[in-house]
């Protein structure tokens, strides 16, 4: 898993610059669905309501399934690792 955090940015989330969060979330074999996405949007709002302070309302998530020929590490693609 890799974490980027960008703090400070502007951002309008529904209308309003209110404090909000963007969550982008991409793996292989794991965003595949809806309801593996139901399951993954639970545990993500709830750690990010109790760690941001925020409501949920103001949380955006995103959900993005790659395969493993669109990952490129160590000079080749995870394909072949």
């Amino acid at each position: 898993m890799n974490v980027t955090v960008r703090s400070g940015l502007p951002m309008v989330l529904l209308g309003s610059a209110e404090p909000c969060a963007q969550l982008h979330v991409s793996s292989v074999s794991m965003v595949d669905s809806a309801e593996q996405n139901r399951g993954h949007s639970a545990r993500f709002f709830d750690f990010l309501t109790a760690q941001l302070g925020l409501g949920p309302e103001r949380i955006l998530i995103r959900f993005y399934p790659m395969e493993t020929w669109q990952i490129g590490k160590d000079r080749t693609v995870v394909t072949f690792l």
